[in-house]
C-alpha cells in the first residue's frame, strides 16, 4: 500500500478480529439464555442489538485493515464504519437520558461517552490515513479496543441488571 504498511499490524488485527468473532458468538449465547428477560425490556434490547452491531463493525474494521489495498481507500472505508459505529451509542444515551433512571437497565453516561470517545479516536485515525498518515492506524487501533472494551462493559453491566431483574421476580 502506498505509504501505509499495514503488514506489521497483521498480527495484531488476526487476533482482534478474532476476539470480536468470539465475542459475538457468546453475546448470541448470553442473549438466548435471558432473551425472555431481554426482549420484555427496551433498553436491554437495544443494547443487545447495538453491542452485537459494534461488535459487527469491529470484526469489518479487521476485515479491511488486513485487506490489501490503498490507504486512501482504507481510510474511507474506516470513516465510514465509525461514522456508523458512533451513531449507536449516541443514539442509545439519546434514548436512556429520556427515560427514569430506573428504567435505563443499568445504562450509564459515562459508558455511553466512553464509547463515544472510541469512535472519535477511529475517527481521527481514518482521517489521518486519508490523508496519507500512516501514523491514523494508531488512533484506530485505539478506537477498536476501546470499542471492545466498551462492548464487554456493556454486557457485564447488563448481565447484572438482568440478574437483579430476576432476583426481584422470584421474591
Amino acid at each position: 500500500m502506498p505509504g501505509i504498511d499495514t503488514h506489521i499490524w497483521h498480527d495484531l488485527y488476526i487476533m482482534l478480529g478474532g476476539s470480536s468473532a468470539a465475542l459475538i458468538g457468546l453475546l448470541f449465547v448470553a442473549t438466548t439464555l435471558h432473551v425472555r428477560e431481554i426482549a420484555n425490556n427496551t433498553m436491554f434490547k437495544i443494547r443487545v442489538e447495538y453491542s452485537t452491531l459494534i461488535l459487527m463493525g469491529t470484526l469489518v474494521q479487521a476485515a479491511a485493515i488486513l485487506t490489501p489495498q490503498p490507504g486512501r481507500w482504507l481510510g474511507v472505508e474506516l470513516l465510514l464504519l465509525n461514522l456508523w459505529g458512533a451513531w449507536f451509542p449516541v443514539s442509545l444515551t439519546y434514548t436512556a437520558m429520556m427515560k427514569s433512571a430506573s428504567r435505563r437497565g443499568g445504562y450509564s453516561i459515562y459508558r455511553g461517552l466512553y464509547f463515544m470517545s472510541g469512535f472519535a479516536f477511529g475517527l481521527t485515525g481514518a482521517i489521518a490515513l486519508i490523508a496519507g498518515a500512516a501514523w491514523g492506524l494508531y488512533p484506530v487501533t485505539i478506537g477498536y479496543v476501546s470499542s471492545v472494551i466498551a462492548c464487554i462493559w456493556n454486557a457485564w453491566v447488563m448481565m447484572l441488571g438482568i440478574g437483579r431483574e430476576e432476583r426481584k421476580q422470584a421474591r
